[in-house]
């Protein structure tokens, strides 16, 4: 019988940012709730949701070196021509800079502070570098490795970013064995992954659903489990205890 992998098995810990460390789906929906008031558009949370992930996977797809700002702004004219809407300027900006009121999850923070004790730490983000600095100042964290997709070129699951951080983190002494990446989305943290032979955790939060759909998500394979980051760690906690015991 193969060994029960243990969280305390590896020595560095690679996060996701929006959707694992930073709550942003509410906002984004918040966001088009109220444009959709605004155009007099019958639309369900669902759909909304949806159309904004068909759009920004669109776009992170097929013009990989753009900027997440302009990702965002790109993706607010796509929704309005989807539903034919007016595309407001003055709104479209205001969502193309709106990473910056996104809040992070209760329990990142306090997390992030108890496995920077034990662990290399960084993120594997789909964002540009000025973006991200406003959730990590939220975050009140510091980070040892940070791969963006401004850095890299591309977005996942494009394979740029976890090739990068295992480079990076083999010259920091930590080998490809020794990393786990943990993410919320099935479809560009998980699946990649799988691809690259990287042991994955997935945080499968109530009530989110942006990375769930697509024949990726449908394929990925996650070696851990685990609902939120507080039972990430209250699992990591155990098992020190028990090494002490």
């Amino acid at each position: 019988m193969p060994e029960r992998l243990t969280l305390s098995s590896f020595s560095a810990l690679t996060f996701d940012m929006y959707g694992t460390l930073i709550d942003w789906e509410p906002h984004i929906l918040q966001f088009f709730q109220a444009w959709a008031r605004r155009n007099s558009i019958q639309a369900s949370d669902a759909e909304l949701l949806e159309h904004f992930d068909r759009a920004r996977a669109h776009y992170q797809q097929q013009r990989p070196a753009l900027l997440y700002p302009d990702v965002l702004r790109a993706s607010y004219a796509y929704i309005c021509n989807q539903w034919r809407a007016r595309i407001d300027p003055i709104e479209q900006d205001a969502f193309a800079v709106s990473v910056s009121t996104w809040e992070p999850f209760p329990d990142a923070p306090e997390a992030i502070s108890y496995l920077t004790r034990f662990y290399t730490l960084g993120t594997l983000s789909n964002i540009d570098e000025c973006s991200l600095s406003h959730s990590i100042g939220k975050l009140g964290i510091t980070l040892d490795l940070i791969v963006t997709a401004e850095r890299v070129g591309s977005y996942k699951p494009a394979l740029a970013h976890f090739v990068t951080a295992i480079s990076e983190l083999g010259a920091m002494g930590v080998g490809h064995a020794s990393l786990l990446h943990i993410g919320q989305s099935l479809r560009a943290d998980i699946r990649p992954c799988n691809k690259l032979g990287v042991k994955s955790a997935w945080i499968h939060r109530d009530h989110r659903s942006l990375g769930l759909s697509g024949k990726a998500a449908k394929l990925a394979l996650p070696d851990l489990t685990f609902t939120t980051l507080e039972e990430l760690v209250a699992t990591h906690s155990r098992e020190m205890e028990l090494h002490t015991s």
